[in-house]
């Protein structure tokens, strides 16, 4: 049997990747932070995924063939990583550099054991660039003389499986469950492997990644953020994101914000996408955000408010796209408005805790603040002050509206 090592053992690692490599007859070692879950997987050795989709009944799927090590434990760590066929992660961005001294001491050990047999890692993130960050923070760990590129593979990708927050009335039916969406298609960066690229249906190799992470991160993410934060000023507090895509004047909202970011990823990426494709994968997207049976919360999909405004992210990011390429984008910016009058709260009705921080220490500094020290746009730059002009447009056409 062949060995997968899974960094990440929450929604994405074990409803998403581990359950592909174990469908398919390989061992998935997990790796989490989590001891109490760590022990639960060690003292099972598996665990359940029901994917729920509207109108259909739940499908249990077992998986099976699993372990799990504590990430703290570097030396059993590190042997893993040294006789795995492959390793994945799903940790997030800012907890990737984290990994490179364990994953160092594990290619090192791979090297004394097996020559030059190479290891791809599977960066099961959504990130930009993610090859770069992890390659740079394993050179600071390994010798000088160690072939990283030869020898290491980093495998960029793009995620587009959604899964819900469990709620605690779940995890008392069983810790271990997920709920997820059927949606099962992972797309990796061809060129990102140094040893041969394993073979199933659900893995999509594409040979330019970063059209497939702009895909998700500005027509994907951004809808889903569009979907939770224009619902929310129209409805309030609805809870979960079918309620609000309900109405059908906050998902034709949401499609136009949609339809707008997805002109700029086509002029973008001509080579890759066509206008017709991406409008079909659109109305693919805001059937799956409907999905009543996963229960996917506005909270779960709009939180993390001060990073999904950055410069970089799915709002200010699709807007720079656009204006870039001369594109109209008032309709992303309304959603950038409409995010901070995000206030969606968990199942006890509490906002996300870095969430009401923004909202009390930088919403009460003004719009112009929000929009250079979080959005990081710069007065200076013309495309950038065009930007804030248009939004300090929008939002004065708001305020007269509420006159």
């Amino acid at each position: 049997m062949k060995t997968l090592v899974q960094f990440g053992a929450g929604n994405i690692g074990r409803s998403f990747v581990g359950r592909i490599f174990a469908e398919h007859g390989w061992r998935v070692v997990f790796i989490d932070l989590d001891r109490e879950l760590i022990d639960r997987l060690n003292a099972c050795g598996q665990y359940r995924v029901v994917v729920k989709d509207s109108g259909q009944p739940d499908e249990i799927v077992t998986v099976e063939g699993v372990r799990g090590i504590d990430a703290r434990d570097q030396a059993p760590v590190a042997a893993a990583l040294a006789d795995a066929d492959l390793a994945a992660t799903a940790v997030g961005k800012n907890a990737l550099p984290s990994l490179a001294p364990v994953l160092a001491r594990g290619l090192l050990a791979r090297r004394q054991l097996h020559g030059d047999r190479p290891l791809d890692l599977v960066l099961a993130e959504n990130v930009r660039n993610g090859g770069a960050i992890v390659r740079q923070a394993l050179r600071r760990e390994l010798p000088s003389d160690y072939p990283l590129n030869k020898l290491a593979g980093l495998v960029e990708t793009s995620i587009g499986k959604m899964v819900p927050l469990m709620t605690r009335e779940a995890l008392a039916v069983d810790p271990l469950w997920l709920f997820a969406e059927p949606y099962n298609t992972l797309i990796l960066d061809r060129r990102g492997f140094r040893g041969q690229p394993p073979t199933m249906p659900e893995l999509k190799m594409v040979d330019n990644i970063a059209a497939y992470v702009d895909r998700k991160l500005f027509i994907h993410n951004l809808g889903h953020a569009a979907a939770a934060y224009l619902g929310f000023c129209q409805a309030g507090e609805g809870g979960l994101l079918w309620q609000y895509l309900d109405n059908p004047a906050v998902l034709e909202d949401t499609r136009r914000v949609m339809q707008q970011a997805a002109a700029g990823v086509a002029a973008e990426y001509p080579n890759e996408f066509s206008t017709a494709q991406l409008h079909s994968h659109i109305e693919d997207l805001l059937r799956r955000f409907r999905n009543r049976a996963l229960g996917d919360t506005a909270f779960r999909v709009g939180l993390d408010l001060r990073r999904k405004l950055g410069r970089h992210d799915r709002i200010v990011g699709a807007m720079l796209l656009n204006r870039r390429h001369g594109l109209p984008y008032k309709a992303i910016a309304h959603v950038l408005l409409a995010a901070l009058r995000f206030r969606a709260g968990d199942e006890n009705g509490s906002l996300f805790p870095a969430d009401a921080e923004f909202i009390a220490r930088d919403l009460p500094l003004g719009l112009n603040y929000v929009l250079t020290a979080v959005c990081g746009l710069s007065p200076d730059h013309l495309a950038d002050r065009e930007s804030i002009d248009t939004i300090f447009y929008l939002q004065n056409v708001f305020d007269r509206s509420k006159e």
